[in-house]
């Protein structure tokens, strides 16, 4: 499957040193004009062959908005890379493991091996407890090894909570604002990785119908969250 773009083909994976925020609201224009790769994601797919009978993916369904105020969120916090997400509303505990960019500029996603069924947050994006979005990535099934971590991720419903346990040893506490399933050649990267003013979450996967002849899916499930506790 392939990734987002977090820069466009073709540049530099490795920039010249300057601020975090400036690389990050760079990479935010980019995305927007270079979409088109960034809006594959195709977690079940890079190097992967599927049995002639692909395992089924979550149905996809209307987005779903809360339609109450969403919780304030909780006061920046000193920055912290995540290293484990919680969501008992469908059944997930995962070690988070790090995921930069390839070569051609899109995000890394887990390869097939040890980590493949285990989630990961791209580094290039917020850290947790720090305001603007950070992004945590997950494979959605294989034809090898059936559903994998965000298999259930579109059953997530607004006000659903889950915890992220950062390398420093707190636990932030996320609230779900909205489910929203993209066609991969709509995928809204500004909303999804445009800065925030707040702490944030965006946890990714592959959703609706999967496509033999791409061997992928063809939407992109994410879900919205802000941070509601440190």
């Amino acid at each position: 499957m392939t990734a987002p773009t977090a820069q466009p083909p073709g540049t530099d994976p490795t920039p010249p040193r300057r601020s975090r925020r400036a690389a990050f609201l760079i990479g935010i224009a980019v995305l927007v004009v270079a979409g088109v790769a960034l809006l594959v994601l195709g977690l079940a797919g890079a190097g992967e062959t599927r049995s002639a009978a692909p395992i089924a993916a979550p149905d996809a369904r209307p987005p779903v908005t809360v339609s109450a105020t969403p919780a304030p969120a909780a006061p920046g916090l000193p920055p912290s890379p995540p290293v484990s997400i919680d969501i008992p509303a469908i059944g997930v505990r995962s070690v988070v493991n790090a995921s930069g960019l390839n070569p051609d500029g899109s995000i890394e996603v887990p390869a097939p091996g040890p980590q493949y069924d285990e989630a990961s947050w791209y580094t290039g994006s917020a850290k947790a407890g720090q305001d603007g979005p950070s992004v945590i990535l997950g494979h959605i099934d294989s034809a090898k090894n059936g559903p994998s971590v965000f298999y259930r991720l579109s059953e997530l419903r607004p006000l659903d909570e889950f915890t992220v346990t950062a390398a420093d040893g707190r636990t932030l506490v996320y609230k779900v604002n909205s489910v929203q399933t993209y066609p991969k050649n709509a995928f809204p990267s500004e909303a999804v990785y445009g800065p925030t003013t707040r702490p944030e979450m965006r946890l990714i996967t592959c959703g609706g119908p999967f496509d033999d002849s791409a061997r992928s899916y063809r939407d992109n499930t994410v879900v919205y969250a802000n941070q509601i506790s440190p």
